[in-house]
């Protein structure tokens, strides 16, 4: 007989908690919070800027935006990165995003 794991025990787990065990091992919950990360930039940025961009990551506080042009990126960061950042912190307040970070995309991650 093999020794148990500290981490079995001798009840056992809902269902609900093994599948959510597993999706996370998976990336699937990774997947679906990128997807909603997504849509909430579309509904901050609106249809235009969030055609040409995509969200990245958040890491400490700092939405991470990637962007299709540099000409964009530049209006980004001179005229719209501060009102973008204001209507998250309103409207999402939860996310707890303190800062906008644009870079331009590359080839590759397109």
């Amino acid at each position: 007989m093999e020794p148990r794991s500290s981490r079995q025990s001798d009840q056992p787990q809902h269902v609900g908690d093994v599948l959510s065990q597993l999706f996370a091992l998976r990336g699937f919950g990774r997947a679906q919070a990128g997807r909603q990360m997504q849509d909430v930039w579309r509904e901050v940025a609106g249809d235009f800027i969030a055609g040409q961009t995509r969200v990245q990551r958040i890491t400490n506080g700092s939405l991470h935006i990637a962007v299709s042009s540099s000409a964009l990126l530049q209006e980004l960061e001179s005229f719209h990165k501060w009102s973008l950042l204001e209507r998250l912190k309103n409207e999402h307040a939860d996310l707890r995003i303190r800062d906008l970070k644009f870079s331009l995309r590359s080839a590759r991650t397109s």
